[in-house]
């Protein structure tokens, strides 16, 4: 049911801006919709045909809307919000698409007029993936219920799966999910890039979950930079994870090279029992081998592969050990790139001989120590670039790994999108 007399504003014409207009157009309301001031002209060329009203700024879409989306990254909600909330309409709703809530949720307090309503939200998947049955968030901070009831009514036109939170809990969550998640799948790619090849050239990603690695990390290079940018650095619980990331790979890459077999051993059945029980079996997160071999963008035989420590994998396991938590408390919440993270680690742990393989690369194959070293020297680089809070240098080093990827970022992200669907369409069948 659409709410009569009730119109959308948002904030921020990108593309989950524009995905979220769409939606709610589709769904027959009135959007108002604009972008800084400059791509105002841009934006009437481009969109005219949607049947929406494209406004000069974020004043004129304050003054006139009765639900307002900030659709901004994070790093500059608190100076978007102050420039327009002030024009915030007497009775209106506001609400914030980032992936960090804290800031987002001080700097409305502190910029919105007292006579309105805080009902945020956040979309946790890309624009490029259907909001129809992905998870969507709904935070009431400042509401009474006819409003809250409002929103919620409102942005039943995304038809997405709704999970009811508080800022604080979704910060935590999105911490645990996403956090350690993007460092690994980002670091796959700056070593690839510092090495100098394309993985899907190389033997040791050639097949199976292999091809998550790929498609994944090539997906989050086609994305936006401050996507990611402002959860590792904005969010203050990711810290905690990506630190325990880091010095849970360090660990293991010590007892790698220093020849300590049975600690390294030990510490990875650890894990293993901890995050998936003494008797593991496949609980099919992910798909089976013979459809990932399907979706490749691999050039190599499946014949010439060479094994893989899977280093990144095991450090996952084992980050999640030494934190006491478990990944599957948070499926709740679950993100695409999360979900292709948790069913890759379990996928590994949960095949004994892959298992083994892994290990036993990781101890005695010098060719994967070599690899290893310069994916080790990468995380750890990312890891002091967040703890510097360095946005600038995030996204210098973002934009360096995606240029030497993007020759095939397009097709990466079509593959990535494919796996997510089949995924997504063998939950609805099951």
């Amino acid at each position: 049911m659409v709410l009569a007399n009730f119109e959308i504003g948002i904030i921020g014409a990108g593309d989950m801006g524009m995905l979220y207009a769409r939606r709610f157009k589709q769904a027959g309301y009135v959007v108002n919709i604009c972008d800084t001031p400059d791509r105002f002209s841009e934006l009437q060329a481009k969109h005219r045909h949607l049947g929406l009203n494209i406004l000069r700024d974020g004043y004129a879409v304050s003054r006139r809307s009765d639900f307002i989306i900030y659709s901004v990254p994070a790093v500059n909600i608190g100076r978007i919000v102050e420039e327009y909330g002030r024009a915030t309409k007497v009775g209106a709703i506001v609400a914030g698409q980032t992936s960090v809530k804290t800031p987002e949720i001080l700097a409305f307090e502190r910029h919105l007029p007292d006579d309105v309503h805080i009902v945020t939200c956040h979309s946790m998947h890309g624009p490029n993936i259907d909001t129809k049955g992905q998870p969507l968030a709904i935070i009431r901070h400042r509401s009474d219920d006819l409003h809250y009831k409002m929103a919620v009514e409102a942005l039943g036109a995304l038809e997405s799966r709704v999970i009811y939170l508080t800022y604080e809990e979704h910060d935590r969550i999105t911490a645990d999910t996403q956090a350690a998640t993007h460092l690994s799948f980002i670091s796959l790619g700056t070593a690839w890039s510092l090495q100098g090849y394309y993985p899907w050239l190389n033997p040791q990603f050639i097949s199976g979950i292999n091809n998550v690695k790929v498609a994944m990390a090539l997906r989050i290079y086609a994305s936006k930079w401050h996507v990611y940018a402002g959860l590792a650095i904005m969010n203050p619980l990711a810290k905690k994870q990506l630190q325990c990331y880091v010095e849970s790979m360090t660990t293991l890459y010590k007892l790698m090279v220093a020849g300590k077999g049975q600690e390294f051993r030990d510490l990875v059945h650890e894990a293993a029992d901890f995050v998936f029980g003494r008797e593991r079996s496949r609980k099919k997160i992910l798909l089976d081998d013979d459809i990932l071999d399907q979706l490749s963008l691999s050039q190599v035989p499946k014949e010439q592969g060479r094994p893989n420590s899977h280093l990144s994998l095991l450090s996952a396991a084992v980050c999640w050990y030494r934190m006491g938590m478990s990944p599957y408390d948070n499926l709740i919440c679950q993100t695409p790139p999360f979900r292709m993270w948790l069913g890759i680690v379990e996928y590994l742990f949960c095949h004994e001989g892959m298992l083994e393989e892994s290990i036993e690369t990781a101890l005695g194959d010098r060719y994967t120590q070599a690899e290893d070293l310069v994916f080790y020297t990468a995380v750890t680089g990312w890891g002091q670039c967040i703890e510097l809070g360095s946005f600038e240098g995030y996204r210098e080093r973002f934009e360096k790994t995606a240029e030497f990827l993007s020759h095939k970022l397009g097709e990466g992200k079509d593959l990535s999108t494919m796996i997510i669907k089949k995924l997504t369409d063998r939950d609805e069948a099951s």
